[in-house]
């Protein structure tokens, strides 16, 4: 069985969620029925900074306006992505992990093309929160660090401390590929779709990636990919593809709330109420069992 499959293994016997009731949070207030585990596989927070055009144009979004938010829209937890506009947001989320453990956990980053940076990696875990890493390759210097060799001593230390890695950037769908069979053991994972263009003229090129058992996809950012108003059916089937593509146990749900034009409550609504194909345990799986497989993050619930 696999690690994912593990998981979801209590999701079996329980009964899916009324409409509009899709969650409880499995930290939130004692007393409330817990229904649907909620893991957000993507969310940004910090603190004294300007934030990319893209995102709420805040100078701070803290974790308890996260939680405030996560807790009217029923999401029980959510992975915190460091963004690169705030120099101190390592800090500021293993600060937010460290006092909500069972509502946060990190995947972090660090200076790739610093040689300081290679002795982070055996003691990576020992912070609070952590679980593993995610770069987003999008800066002028970076687009070429896929193939330019600036990477590749990334690969096997992670793979030897069991360190997952999320990535977006130029060609990675092209590059993931004989990364994933070079370094069977690390677990990878597409961020946001592969950022689809308008026509989503990535899909068959993302669903290729789907063949590598050791890769993953973020359904994340979905509402922000899509031409129409909720519950945006115009990419309802290019979901449907992915999912048949990567299965249950790794495609993971997740919003970037920060950049989406629409509440946490309808990112979640999206998947679990406007989606009639999508069974009830492979749901459960989607929104949160299968990404906290993948890592090995064990939360209650």
């Amino acid at each position: 069985m696999t690690l994912a499959a593990a998981a979801a293994a209590p999701a079996a016997q329980a009964q899916a969620p009324a409409p509009g009731t899709s969650a409880a949070p499995a930290g939130g207030p004692k007393g409330r029925e817990q229904r649907m585990l909620i893991v957000d596989a993507q969310i940004h927070i910090w603190k004294s900074s300007k934030p990319n055009p893209n995102h709420r144009q805040i100078a701070d979004y803290s974790a308890d306006d996260a939680l405030k938010e996560m807790d009217e829209a029923g999401v029980t937890a959510a992975v915190i992505h460091p963004p690169g506009w705030d120099p101190n947001a390592n800090a500021l989320a293993v600060e937010a992990a460290r006092q909500h453990p069972n509502r946060f956990a990190i995947l972090g980053n660090f200076p790739l093309d610093r040689p300081e940076s290679r002795s982070l990696i055996d003691g990576w875990k020992g912070r609070p929160g952590m679980l593993g890493l995610r770069f987003a390759l999008l800066q002028p210097h970076q687009k070429t660090w896929l193939s330019d060799g600036t990477m590749d001593w990334l690969w096997p230390a992670a793979e030897r401390a069991g360190l997952p890695i999320a990535l977006l950037g130029p060609d990675l769908l092209q590059a993931i590929g004989p990364i994933a069979e070079r370094h069977r053991g690390l677990r990878l994972i597409i961020d946001h779709f592969g950022r689809p263009d308008a026509t989503w003229s990535n899909l068959p090129d993302l669903i290729a990636t789907a063949k590598h058992p050791n890769v993953a996809l973020k359904a994340t950012g979905a509402p922000s990919y899509s031409q129409e108003p909720y519950p945006y059916r115009d990419i309802h089937g290019h979901i449907r593809k992915l999912y048949d593509a990567f299965g249950p146990e790794r495609m993971f749900w997740g919003t970037d709330i920060t950049r989406m034009p629409t509440t946490w409550k309808q990112c979640v609504t999206m998947f679990t109420e406007e989606l009639p194909w999508l069974p009830a345990q492979d749901k459960e799986l989607i929104m949160g069992r299968a990404l906290c497989a993948w890592l090995a993050w064990k939360l209650q619930g």
